[in-house]
């Protein structure tokens, strides 16, 4: 996507520098930083914090880890131990253990020369593939929002779409899940508003979202979380699109904190819930979200604090509760496959259910 008429990704390898450059999330929205990533702890450090999320790009950014941990060193014992410093930084989002696994798996049998150049061709390879997956979730997806637009009873009315924490480029190499379809319809001209929930704690919606969509000119505005159900029940909204971490063979899917009550009101209200994920964030192996999906707490700072920018310009933390008390941090919750009207993938639009899933992917019957 373009940040000021140049085209970026959010991860990428600088040949001339001979490191890999991220997009530093924790800046935004009030400035661009671009850090570079020498190691496979930088790689570690950079997914733990958060100056990568999303599921996808968070996939994308381990398998650079390992490419960078295999320069340094090789051997078997290297290439464990790379996994190991990895796969402990978060647990939820299932494209952390699949690029892992992926990408190991290829380099096992190889010589020990040859597994630097193969983990670097494989990790740019992983890039390049999520961007053309995010690409058909787009394409898909902006069929569906055609489809609800024109049967709105005032064609040049905008469709309202209302979105829950940050699933654009910003969460994967490049166009996004949740966003990717918004970005295509609206370029293909269909007029468009989005509903930007702000997404506490962290607020990727209000510093992430609403960045992503000012810099591509969709029309967009803020709410806090607790709005989208008023809106819903007073027709103000036509369509809810949300990412997802990790979703279940059935249908289940996990999300920033506060997709389950936001899917409760579209429920209730009889506004169509779509989620947006590629292939790889399906997890065949699980058949109940709720009891089996791990769901991440982070530090309660994120939660007793919050980031912004003085009005001397200066960015800074300030506390919203009282000193001394604590808090907790559930970073992600699971919405039923029930009340979800469909999943949009890169190999289109299913039910929210394993045969619905099987139908789009059914290279995976009686695989788990």
């Amino acid at each position: 996507m373009k940040v000021n008429g140049r085209h970026y990704r959010t991860i990428w390898y600088d040949d001339a520098a001979a490191v890999v450059e991220i997009i530093d999330q924790t800046e935004l929205p009030h400035a661009l930083v671009i850090r570079a990533l020498r190691s496979v702890d930088d790689a570690a450090e950079a997914i733990r914090v958060m100056r990568v999320r999303g599921a996808p790009l968070i996939g994308a950014t381990a398998a650079w880890g390992l490419a960078l941990a295999m320069r340094r060193g090789a051997q078997d014992d290297d290439l464990d131990r790379a996994v190991d410093v990895l796969a402990a930084t978060r647990p939820t989002a299932i494209n952390l253990q699949w690029a892992l696994r992926t990408v190991a798996d290829r380099l096992r049998p190889l010589a020990v020369d040859d597994r630097a150049p193969e983990a670097a061709r494989l990790a740019a390879a992983l890039c390049d593939e999520d961007v053309a997956i995010n690409a058909a979730i787009g394409a898909h997806g902006s069929e569906l929002i055609e489809r609800l637009w024109r049967a709105k009873s005032a064609a040049q009315e905008p469709l309202h779409v209302l979105t829950h924490c940050n699933a654009g480029w910003l969460a994967t190499v490049d166009w996004g899940t949740a966003l990717a379809p918004i970005y295509r319809a609206h370029d293909a001209g269909i007029p468009l508003h989005v509903w930007v929930d702000e997404t506490r704690p962290r607020n990727q919606g209000a510093a992430l979202t609403a960045w992503e969509l000012a810099a591509h000119g969709v029309p967009h505005d803020v709410i806090v979380d607790n709005a989208g159900g008023h809106l819903m029940q007073h027709g103000r909204v036509d369509l809810v699109i949300t990412g997802t971490d990790r979703t279940a063979a059935n249908g289940d899917v996990c999300n920033k904190i506060g997709t389950y009550l936001k899917a409760l009101a579209a429920h209730d209200t009889g506004v169509p819930f779509y989620v947006a994920l590629p292939g790889p964030t399906i997890d065949w192996s699980i058949d109940d979200g709720l009891r089996d999906i791990p769901i991440e707490e982070r530090d309660a700072a994120e939660v007793t604090h919050v980031s912004g920018m003085l009005a001397d310009g200066e960015v800074a933390d300030v506390r919203v509760t009282p000193a001394g008390v604590t808090a907790r941090n559930f970073a992600f919750d699971v919405t039923p496959a029930r009340l979800v009207s469909g999943l949009i993938t890169e190999r289109g639009v299913c039910a929210a259910s394993r045969e619905g899933l099987l139908a789009l992917y059914p290279e995976r019957r009686g695989v788990s």
